[in-house]
């Protein structure tokens, strides 16, 4: 890993090395991923079971494009027990924290004969994009997942690339299973994020779409928005980690590869104010590095985004993480909580050498899918509140209207809109002749 001394130039260059990983930066495939969302909203299923054949190598029809029950049951038999005991207990975890982040509906009335509120209406039907290709990941169908449910969505239906068995992997299917998906369908890329948004002869149109994928997905997701709501544009795995010398550097240079590893664009940075400790790390790293399966993954990642950088003090340390706006962020200190009452910007903060990374990617509870590139800094973590819409509520009777409808008609009288204002006025023209 490169180690450098943290400056503003150095932040800044850093931090423009990072955005070029944003699925902005990917115009090239825009017009590709146009001319599939296009054929889709015009061919259905047609043009499902072509790209399925092309990219997927492997033939759907409309009698298999869902995956049945029996092929769940199949799954199960396919995947070790002990791992499925793993999946129930992390959804425990999972459920009990989103159910902490119900909101309810709620409703506040005067004597002056007014009611006000605000009404909180689950989505009706929600779609969840699980990716295949180079690994997979059941922990996200379980976050994906759970927070809809939790928050009421009638219908989830998930859609996840088939393999050229025409099968869904096994641990995805069981995954989605208990964590509760209505309907799987096996398919991928951007033309299943197509079938969500528009609705084919197989596929219902979805209020939301949710979940990552590869830069197609991500930009399918990009151009459908205003069709359907999506939860963000996910870019490549993000860490970094805060550390001083109490920090152990095994520790550090551990966490820093769990995240490197997910693909050659993820981001690892470790900012301490310890150059014995940045030194140390970096040796750990080497090590670690040559006896990791994915070597050459990882080697790639911190070549291209992984930085040590010495901060004169934590203070400065803090404000450069809060500019890099992490996707994770652990605090490695003699006194965490006091630091992480100053980071602004963070996906999700790890507090202490006990908490690392992976315990929030499959385990905690909290959700793992999180802002990244920066966008922390405006974005939040997937939670309840992604599934659920809110109404105005607003009641005046005769009398409470009566009392400030001339000030209704000045507001709207001052802004030229003459039929806003005669709608109030109308109500009470025999009182102000």
């Amino acid at each position: 890993m490169r180690t450098v001394m943290l400056t503003r130039e150095t932040t800044k260059d850093i931090l423009e090395n990072l955005l070029k990983r944003s699925p902005n930066n990917y115009g090239s495939f825009e017009s590709a991923v146009a001319d599939i969302l296009a054929r889709v909203k015009a061919e259905g299923d047609e043009a499902l079971f072509a790209y399925t054949k092309e990219f997927d190598k492997t033939e759907v029809t409309k009698e298999t494009i869902r995956v049945t029950e029996e092929e769940i049951q199949e799954a199960y038999g396919k995947v070790d027990p002990e791992l499925i005991q793993v999946i129930r207990k992390a959804l425990v975890n999972i459920r009990s924290y989103h159910e902490k982040q119900r909101q309810n509906s709620w409703f506040t009335s005067g004597t002056d004969g007014t009611m006000l509120g605000q009404k909180v209406t689950a989505l009706n039907r929600v779609g969840v994009y699980v990716p295949g290709g180079k690994a997979v990941y059941p922990s996200s169908v379980l976050m994906n997942i759970v927070p809809a449910k939790v928050a009421g969505v009638s219908q989830i239906v998930m859609t996840t690339p088939p393999g050229k068995d025409g099968k869904v992997n096994p641990s995805t299917l069981v995954a989605a299973k208990e964590a509760g998906a209505d309907e799987i369908y096996k398919v991928g890329g951007a033309q299943a994020v197509g079938a969500l948004a528009y609705g084919t002869e197989s596929i219902p149109k979805v209020d939301k779409i949710v979940g990552p994928g590869n830069i197609f997905v991500a930009l399918a997701k990009k151009a459908v928005y205003g069709y359907v709501s999506i939860d963000s544009i996910a870019g490549p795995s993000e860490i970094l980690v805060l550390a001083d010398e109490t920090a152990n550097p095994r520790y550090v240079a551990a966490d820093l590869l769990s995240q490197a590893e997910h693909d050659e664009l993820a981001s690892a940075i470790l900012i301490t104010t310890s150059k014995e400790l940045a030194k140390k790390v970096d040796e750990e790293v080497k090590g670690f590095v040559e006896v990791l399966s994915r070597k050459e993954i990882i080697e790639k990642s911190l070549e291209n985004f992984g930085y040590i950088l010495i901060a004169e003090n934590m203070e400065e340390a803090i404000d450069a993480a809060n500019e890099i706006a992490s996707e994770h962020m652990e605090i490695v200190t003699r006194n965490p909580f006091e630091v992480m009452m100053k980071v602004k910007n963070a996906g999700a903060i790890f507090i202490g050498e006990y908490s690392s990374e992976p315990l929030g990617d499959y385990f905690a509870g909290p959700n793992h899918v999180l802002p990244t590139n920066g966008t922390a800094k405006f974005f939040s973590p997937l939670s309840v509140d992604d599934f659920v819409k809110k109404s105005s509520i607003v009641y005046y009777s005769r009398e409470a209207l009566g009392k400030i409808h001339k000030d209704i008609i000045q507001f709207a009288a001052s802004e030229q809109l003459t039929a806003h204002a005669n709608s109030i006025a109308v109500r009470f023209e025999e009182e102000d002749k």
